[in-house]
């Protein structure tokens, strides 16, 4: 049963789904119409979401890894590489086509996270389903208030899951919680959201 659980947490709380619903929630936060919200969520989903999720399901049917949450190392670097690639353009044209700033902001950290991340993760495995959910969490408690604080309880419920699966260590969840965290708290600071 307490796999059960956490096999439905991770798949429901994965980097992909949280990552479209933060997407979401942010470009009709940061616009002030409708057709503007849409405009930025499709290209966001298109310039970050849609090509890692391409490839890595590109893999999973060619065998070249085993899961669409990849468990080796090793495996990850191509995958944060093509992210930070990703993260790069979507930054470039946001801040071309004057994109809303808490969805530049929202940008940088992803871009700032894959950087930090993809360092680390030549000689340690960090968790990036707790790092999404974490970021997401500390971007939704920054731009909605106390009214958001309740999906704190996602951090550790997602951190459990991972753990209970054997994906990560204690320290590999509490290292991308609180780097993911972190890098969002600065980034939005130094674009003055915080």
């Amino acid at each position: 049963m307490r796999k059960r659980i956490s096999n439905l947490t991770s798949n429901i709380l994965n980097p992909y789904l949280v990552s479209l619903v933060l997407i979401l929630l942010l470009s009709f936060k940061s616009t002030s119409s409708i057709l503007d919200a849409v405009k930025w969520s499709l290209i966001l989903i298109a310039l970050s979401i849609l090509p890692v999720f391409s490839v890595i399901t590109y893999l999973v049917r060619s065998q070249r890894v085993e899961g669409p949450f990849i468990k080796i190392r090793k495996q990850r670097t191509k995958i944060y590489l093509l992210a930070g690639v990703c993260a790069g353009v979507a930054y470039i044209i946001l801040h071309c086509f004057g994109a809303p700033p808490t969805l530049v902001a929202t940008c940088v950290a992803g871009l700032s996270a894959v950087v930090i991340f993809m360092g680390i993760n030549l000689w340690w495995k960090i968790s990036l389903h707790t790092a999404f959910v974490t970021a997401s969490v500390t971007v939704l408690i920054i731009l909605y208030g106390s009214i958001a604080a309740a999906t704190v309880v996602l951090v550790p419920l997602i951190a459990w899951a991972r753990i209970e699966l054997g994906r990560h260590s204690l320290a590999q969840v509490a290292t991308g919680a609180l780097l993911a965290a972190l890098i969002v708290f600065v980034v939005f600071h130094l674009f003055g959201l915080v």
